[in-house]
């Protein structure tokens, strides 16, 4: 079989028979790539009784749906999962596989990887197709999966290739990847397969799950109110989670922030952080370092408060102010309170 002619496949993460918003951001960004390859979309789904998730992959964009069902698939376990990927993965020989870096996606894909003897990019914020030359022999390749991901803290970004063993695979970070436009009512291909379990000892038997929910979710925030280094102090941060009270959204900082202990790393935003598209986003003294704007610059308005007139978060914003936000802020919470009474 002609590997370059494999398809595309997004691991399509669900429990307890619910789909998560990850395989439909994987599916915007698969979309793309199949495109340019010229081959198919699939999601592979894997679980007990999940024939019935196909219905949703189709409207999200899928041209096929592997479906992997048995009951030693109810709940993840990483060697039940990671053998039937594996055996389907044989069987098909799909050329990229992406997973996403979440909990599930970060204990699977590795595995997978290394069962396949292929690499895997971890918490990729970017995929293309593109070409490759090695520097060693001067082989060109084409097509090849470019894996583009943060290093060193966030500094760089490092594009990462895996020409010579496949599928290739990577991981990619949540809310990085833009989901498509549901189809309702799409349908496609639904590709039954085995387990393969059979004769498999799984060792780890799930008791009980117990679910841990934080208070802070700033990735599904319409309104974000963020602060940088500039805010001065923790104390000072209390004027944004006033403002973003008053407007019914969320708090947000960027890295300086977080390292200067002014919000906790949950609110964290930026390539080191997570990627936000709010309605409204109000940066509050951000200057706008490359990574953080990769995390909020598609954000559907975005106003900046910044005492430098040169910083770079005012080359992203739709409106800018240039002043101090200890004077700025208590003006619009002032706005706005006046407007409510």
């Amino acid at each position: 079989m002609d590997r370059t002619k494999g398809e595309v496949w997004v691991f399509a993460e669900q429990e307890e028979g619910k789909l998560s918003e990850i395989p439909f951001e994987l599916l915007g960004k698969g979309r793309e790539l199949a495109d340019k390859l010229g081959v198919p979309l699939a999601a592979i789904v894997l679980g007990d009784g999940v024939e019935g998730l196909a219905g949703a992959l189709f409207e999200g964009g899928a041209d096929k749906v592997h479906v992997v069902d048995d009951p030693a698939l109810k709940v993840f376990r990483n060697k039940a999962y990671r053998h039937a990927m594996v055996e389907v993965i044989k069987e098909c020989q799909p050329q990229i596989v992406i997973f996403g870096a979440t909990h599930m996606g970060r204990d699977l894909g590795p595995s997978v990887a290394s069962a396949l003897r292929c690499g895997l990019t971890a918490d990729c914020t970017d995929l293309q197709i593109g070409e490759y030359t090695d520097m060693k022999t001067k082989e060109v390749f084409s097509n090849v999966l470019l894996q583009c991901r943060p290093a060193f803290g966030g500094n760089i970004i490092a594009t990462i290739v895996n020409p010579r063993n496949w599928p290739q695979m990577a991981t990619v970070r949540e809310g990085v990847m833009k989901p498509l436009d549901k189809k309702p009512g799409a349908t496609g291909e639904v590709i039954k397969h085995s387990a393969h379990l059979e004769g498999v000892e799984i060792p780890v038997e799930v008791v009980d799950i117990i679910r841990k929910h934080s208070s802070v979710n700033i990735k599904g925030a319409r309104i974000i109110v963020a602060g940088g280094a500039g805010v001065g102090s923790k104390e000072n941060f209390k004027l944004l989670h006033e403002l973003a009270g008053l407007l019914g959204g969320a708090v947000g900082g960027s890295r300086a922030a977080v390292d200067l202990g002014y919000c906790e790393h949950e609110r964290q935003i930026g390539q080191t952080g997570v990627t936000v598209r709010p309605a409204l986003f109000i940066s509050c003294g951000i200057s706008g370092a490359v990574q953080h704007l990769a995390g909020m610059q598609d954000s559907a308005k975005i106003i900046a408060i910044n005492t430098d007139k040169d910083a770079p978060i005012f080359k992203v914003a739709h409106y800018g102010i240039v002043g101090d936000l200890s004077v700025v802020i208590p003006k619009m919470i002032k706005a706005i309170k006046a407007k409510g009474e």
